[in-house]
């Protein structure tokens, strides 16, 4: 806050009345007297002027009644009434500036007036007119300045309310992205754990049908391991239901699990979408990606998919985008980088960033970090999924275990 801000801050009336008392008694010492020192009577007025402005501080109508009070006695006691003038126009703009009710501005304000115009009864026209004109100085400038304080006030805390507002707005709608996003991740965790439990269920059900000749006691658990398979996968059901909508996950291609070599030509697929949008699209697709562990690849498929589609608003149609998937080390390396040359075709909304959220939501959970950020022209997501750890991979099945249908 600059210095003239803190000079009319609410916090800060003692340091304005301190300071105008002083100078009130630098007037009063060093002042022009024709000559003379202040007179006693000037000092009997001026000192509880300033005793009780620092009093009544926090208290602008009292203060401004009682510098009234000194003003008249002032105007009829002693010809030089500055140091009550100033005490009561200074009073009339704290109450200004502070007042609750404007009623009891203007009130305050025409005290004042009715004050000063008492003290031109019995003056000759021409003084008399001269200090109806000085109302503008003694009422009209307090009053015009400490509106203005007053309506800055309120205008800076509108904007700061509004700000407010906007930020508890914004992280409304970041978290409401991030658990759509985690509702997705969920969905699509229930699809890959059914299908390995689904795969498991279904060799223990043929290794019971095709060795018929078990001990009892393996048969007694291979039956314990499949009616344990099939009651985990009813489980997996019923928890899901509560984050599915039937009406907007049926039909949604989006929400279905894919198998990880099915990648590739999933991600052809989300490339050639992007095209039929009129973006221009170079995809550099290592074949290694089919390998994936399904958790990676669905996440790989599902980052390409809104990167793309965020190229094709914010970039427009006819832009440049190239994406690019490698596998290196067992780390997965994805990156969309487009030009930004297109123009962004009308009727598109801008968005307010969901997209990055929930990508980036989607890439914490698999232990990356997503950077997103422009690039010469234009823009680039990129990021590393690493390699999952031993307890993560899915456990190969054993040489002769049948693959399920």
């Amino acid at each position: 806050m600059s210095w003239v801000g803190r000079l009319f801050d609410a916090r800060d009336t003692l340091a304005r009345i301190l300071l105008l008392d002083l100078s009130g008694v630098g007037y009063l010492v060093f002042g022009p007297h024709a000559g003379q020192a202040a007179t006693g009577t000037q000092w009997a007025l001026a000192v509880p002027a300033f005793a009780l402005a620092l009093l009544c501080h926090r208290r602008p109508l009292v203060n401004l009644l009682i510098q009234s009070a000194l003003l008249v006695a002032a105007l009829v006691l002693v010809d030089d009434v500055m140091i009550n003038q100033v005490g009561a126009s200074w009073a009339l703009l704290e109450l200004t500036m502070r007042a609750t009710r404007p009623r009891t501005v203007w009130l305050g304000a025409g005290l004042l007036a009715a004050v000063d115009l008492s003290g031109q009864i019995g003056e000759p026209v021409r003084a008399a007119l001269t200090g109806l004109f000085g109302l503008a100085v003694t009422v009209g400038l307090p009053l015009l300045l400490g509106l203005v304080v007053r309506t800055t006030r309120e205008l800076g805390r509108q904007a700061e309310v509004r700000a407010e507002a906007e930020r508890r707005r914004r992280e409304s709608e970041s978290r409401a992205a991030r658990a759509d996003e985690r509702g997705a991740i969920a969905r699509e965790l229930h699809d890959v754990l059914a299908h390995h439990v689904a795969s498991m269920v279904l060799r223990v059900g043929v290794a019971r049908h095709v060795l018929p000749d078990l001990d009892p006691r393996v048969g007694e658990v291979f039956d314990d391991v499949h009616a344990t398979g099939t009651a985990a996968l009813t489980d997996l059901r019923r928890l899901v239901a509560v984050l599915r909508d039937p009406d907007g996950v049926r039909g949604d291609a989006a929400l279905t699990a894919i198998e990880p070599s099915a990648l590739p030509a999933a991600l052809g697929v989300a490339v050639d979408r992007a095209r039929q949008a009129g973006v221009v699209v170079e995809a550099d697709v290592d074949p290694a990606v089919g390998r994936l562990d399904a958790v990676r690849g669905q996440a790989v498929l599902r980052l390409t998919q809104e990167a793309l589609t965020n190229v094709a608003k914010h970039a427009g149609a006819a832009a440049r985008a190239r994406l690019a998937v490698s596998v290196e080390d067992g780390a997965v390396h994805w990156a969309v980088t487009d030009d930004g040359r297109g123009a962004a075709p009308a009727g598109v909304p801008s968005g307010g960033g969901h997209g990055l959220v929930g990508m980036r939501e989607r890439v914490e959970v698999l232990g990356g970090r997503l950077e997103a950020g422009p690039t010469g022209s234009g823009w680039r997501v990129r990021t590393v999924l690493p390699q999952p750890g031993p307890a993560h991979r899915a456990p190969r099945p054993r040489a002769g275990t049948p693959e399920p249908a």
